[in-house]
């Protein structure tokens, strides 16, 4: 099982034991602490030596350092420290971590030379960079390897201190930060989970855990959705034997009357595409296609734990496309709880019949200030933006304005794409409403085009397509996973900038 090192912050001092990660700035060198851990000036000669220039990440590593009785200094370039931001903090903790290695103990030393000082926020984003780091998903290894400890546990430090100037602030801030670290976490346990040990039933169970943070969880069954007329996310799950679910959680922190912000989360546990089957070839990872209803749940943890003044609730449609003699056909029409009917032509264009139904149910019920739908919905998002941005569609240019701006800032990055009546006719169907895929061109766009259908017209709205940002993205500093919990740092952001008041 993965451990997770605890994280202290403390002033300044000369550590005595254990190992310390000393930062060093591109063209300025160390700060003024450097000089209390090298009482026999070992430093600049080995820097000297390695021609280390102290390129963000790069590291040398001092063994038994002469003149100390420290097991080891680690050195750790920092850049160009006048151009450190937010999120570079972010990533410098994810550096330490993985620069530190095996080390029980560790001692940051959060000091950098000239006029940057790494105040309390700073050392708190450090200390959050560090936990994201400390992820792994590894539950079910019984065996141990050269990296991990006696007890199975991938190697790291098991105790961290991070000397700071501001140790009292930077507690309080990370207090909050932690609590998004956490439903990060969530959500990367959510994707990582296997499909049969997670389905629609056990994720629903999942998101009720909630409600010991104090959030109002509500699941809806089979027959409530059935009596709903929820007829499109029912169809998707018809070929599966375990059932599916709605989960609605509610978090009311913020002042009383005010309409809620509201996420909404495709949650397919297992896609096989249904009766249009899916190839073979990495359909393993479609216990993936639930990172939108992930990042909801995520979300909602964050904002419960760090008790967010603001209003929001999040909406996940839980079911597995699977296939069995009940499964729905390809040109089968079904009709959705908003009334609209649907010609279903592929049922591995399943996650926008699940939205669709959970879009309506949430406008209907909680007239929102602003839906937000998050999806693995597309492969063509990949292809057109690769696996760095995650596809924006919106009819709301503020909205959209705002969710790419908390992209910039927490670096989950949001590139916006087009929406208009051309691509609206792609959907057109001759025997129903409309059908479920628009053709080979524009998948991304006639997908979001679905959705629109499904929200009220006053209603500002924005669907992001995580497909390959939620999941097998690459790793970098602070994600090591194959699930990356994309979403609830971007969309705690949102809330903090928007919505809390």
């Amino acid at each position: 099982m993965t451990s997770t090192p605890s994280v202290s912050f403390a002033k300044f001092s000369v550590p005595a034991k254990g190992s310390v990660c000393l930062l060093y700035a591109e063209k300025a060198g160390f700060g003024q602490t450097a000089a209390g851990v090298d009482p026999a000036g070992v430093l600049a000669r080995a820097v000297k030596i390695s021609g280390f220039s102290g390129k963000f990440g790069a590291k040398i590593d001092l063994i038994a350092p002469e003149g100390t009785q420290l097991d080891k200094i680690v050195v750790l370039g920092a850049g160009d420290a006048a151009t450190l931001k937010e999120h570079a903090w972010l990533r410098l903790g994810g550096s330490i971590l993985a620069a530190a290695g095996k080390e029980k103990e560790l001692t940051i030393l959060l000091d950098l030379p000239g006029d940057v000082e790494a105040g309390a926020d700073e050392a708190a984003s450090v200390a959050a960079g560090l936990l994201l780091r400390a992820y792994a998903f590894d539950k079910y290894k019984t065996r141990k390897t050269e990296n991990e400890d006696e007890k199975g546990a991938r190697a790291k430090p098991s105790r961290i201190t991070i000397m700071c100037a501001d140790p009292v602030g930077a507690r309080k801030a990370f207090a909050g930060l932690n609590a998004v670290v956490d439903g990060v976490n969530l959500a990367r346990d959510l994707v990582n989970e296997p499909a049969n040990v997670l389905g629609p039933v056990e994720f629903a169970a999942r998101a009720k855990e909630l409600e010991g943070l104090g959030v109002q969880v509500e699941i809806l069954t089979e027959q409530e959705m059935k009596k709903a007329g929820m007829g499109a996310l029912l169809g998707v799950a018809q070929g599966s034997p375990r059932g599916a679910r709605l989960a609605v959680m509610r978090w009311e922190g913020g002042r009383k009357g005010r309409k809620p912000l509201a996420v909404v989360g495709k949650g397919v546990t297992f896609d096989t595409g249904g009766n249009s089957m899916k190839s073979p070839a990495g359909m393993e990872d479609m216990k993936g296609d639930m990172g939108g209803a992930a990042a909801v749940t995520g979300l909602m943890h964050a904002l419960a734990a760090r008790k967010a003044k603001a209003n929001v609730v999040g909406i996940i449609g839980l079911v597995e496309n699977s296939v069995d003699g009940y499964a729905q056909r390809p040109g089968d029409i079904v009709t959705s709880m908003s009334g609209q009917t649907i010609e279903v032509l592929n049922t591995d264009a399943e996650g926008r019949l699940v939205l669709a139904d959970a879009l309506w149910y949430c406008c209907e019920r909680f007239q929102p200030e602003a839906v937000i739908d998050l999806a693995t919905l597309t492969g063509a998002i990949m292809v057109a933006l690769g696996l760095h941005h995650a596809g924006l569609f919106s009819n709301d240019d503020e909205l959209a304005g705002r969710l790419t701006q908390a992209g910039l800032s927490t670096q989950e990055l949001l590139w916006r794409m087009p929406l208009g009546p051309e691509y609206d006719k792609l959907i057109d169907s001759k025997n129903a409403d409309m059908k479920n895929t628009g053709g080979r061109y524009g998948g991304s766009i006639a997908a979001a085009q679905f959705l629109q259908r499904f929200i009220k017209d006053d209603t500002p709205w924005a669907h992001l397509d995580i497909a390959g940002t939620a999941m097998g993205a690459p790793s970098n500093e602070v994600n090591q996973s194959w699930g990356s919990g994309l979403g609830v740092r971007l969309l705690d952001r949102l809330v903090r900038d928007h919505y809390e008041k």
